[in-house]
């Protein structure tokens, strides 16, 4: 009876309005006192501290700050136009330029919000002049940033790794994968509304301008080589790819490009400090959670709830994107990755599911919660980029949920394809 009254709390805190960090510590300290009075108070700050005190998570703010460089430089602009040289003569044109642009600058950002910005900014209004509809193109944008997720390197994995001591090399090539089947899903879906009409191609680009455009990104592209080169032949860990993609990004807009000043610097360094810290609260209140999740015995309680009805791994993975689903309508992705993920990663080892596998199947659906109504966190960034209402973003982004909940279907119940390239480069 108690342990429902402090879930009432954790819900009423999120119906009033009040920040996660409250809503997650509140009830966590609640369920210390009534359960664990006994426990000395220095062990929760140690839990709380303790459970941000990795290397792994200083990857962390080094994405993110390579991320806002390369969205206020010229790194994303680079590599939108390579693509437009590729595709945007095809069926669809701009539209598979959202989709490509919106990978390839997930490929060297690992970062969601950071994309809708950076893409809504370049490629909306092309949208719009190449006969799109404002709903399709509000909610192709916001869509499309959900593969910056699961495209290496991403923050989301990383963090699932630190959770569950997963490999993040493997996870990465993982998402690789995931995300470029996202990717093929939305532009198969960009070719369908094309082919009922009224939308534009771009000019054809002969194979010599083609040539030139990568040329001319020649420093863009070089980032994701280094990173995921680095990564995959082993030559540096994953937090040291963050902080070369971070010294690289400096060199590339400050130094080559010229497109960015000291003062501009600044202003990204303290953006993404505050980013980083807004991150690292709500990692250290799960850290706590997870440490409570463990003591009562909760991933126990769900195996023998499976085991009293005959459940097995499709069952439970079913159940599992429901639960995610549900919370990525009401809380943010990474409060939802920081509480479902320590009850029921455990289950998923007893049943014999893949950690990387369950890996692309939680990031895939924290994709989801970043664009489902009615607190998806892109659909907020795209409002605030763009000036659009977020009545009108939400009309356009439906569709695109049921795309992804169709994608979430394939992953889930075909595990070969999480974990094909994992298994190609690792064994």
């Amino acid at each position: 009876m108690m342990l429902i009254l402090i879930v009432l709390l954790a819900a009423l805190l999120l119906l009033a309005g009040f920040e996660m960090l409250l809503v997650l510590g509140v009830p966590a300290l609640a369920y210390k006192e009534i359960f664990y009075a006994k426990l000395p108070d220095p062990a929760i700050v140690q839990k709380i501290v303790g459970g941000i005190d990795h290397t792994t998570l200083l990857a962390i703010p080094f994405f993110i700050f390579a991320a806002n460089l390369m969205g206020a430089g010229q790194i994303a602009a680079q590599l939108v136009n390579v693509v437009k040289a590729l595709v945007g003569h095809t069926r669809g044109g701009i539209g598979h330029v959202v989709v490509g642009g919106s990978m390839a600058f997930g490929a060297v950002s690992g970062s969601a919000p950071a994309t809708v910005a950076a893409m809504g900014r370049m490629v909306y209004p092309e949208m719009r002049r190449a006969g799109y509809s404002d709903k399709f193109s509000l909610g192709l944008l916001v869509a499309s940033a959900e593969t910056s997720l699961l495209i290496p390197p991403s923050i989301t994995l990383i963090v699932y790794g630190w959770m569950t001591g997963t490999s993040i090399s493997r996870l990465f090539a993982g998402g690789l994968a995931v995300g470029l089947v996202l990717g093929l899903a939305f532009a198969l879906f960009v070719w369908i509304e094309a082919g009922k009409g009224g939308v534009t191609r771009e000019p054809r680009v002969p194979w010599a301008e083609r040539l030139c455009a990568i040329w001319r990104a020649k420093w863009a592209l070089g980032m994701p080589v280094i990173i995921l080169g680095g990564i995959y032949s082993g030559f540096i860990t994953p937090t040291e790819a963050a902080a070369v993609s971070v010294v690289y990004a400096i060199v590339v807009e400050a130094f080559i490009l010229r497109s960015l000043t000291w003062n501009d610097l600044f202003k990204i360094t303290e953006r993404s400090a505050i980013n980083t810290a807004i991150i690292f609260v709500l990692l250290a209140m799960g850290g706590l959670i997870s440490f409570f999740v463990t003591l009562a015995q909760v991933p126990n309680s769900i195996i023998g709830l499976l085991e009293s009805v005959d459940a097995g791994w499709i069952t439970f993975l079913m159940v599992a994107n429901l639960c995610f689903f549900i919370a990525g309508m009401f809380i943010d992705p990474n409060s939802a990755l920081l509480v479902l993920v320590p009850p029921l990663f455990p289950v998923a080892q007893s049943l014999g599911i893949d950690p990387v596998h369950f890996g692309m199947i939680v990031t895939l659906n924290i994709s989801l919660g970043m664009i489902t109504p009615p607190f998806g966190l892109d659909i907020f960034v795209a409002s605030s980029t763009l000036g659009k209402p977020v009545s009108q973003i939400i009309a356009g982004v439906w569709p695109f949920v049921v795309v992804n909940i169709l994608v979430l279907l394939l992953i889930t119940y075909l595990p070969q394809i999480s974990l094909f390239i994992p298994k190609l480069i690792f064994g």
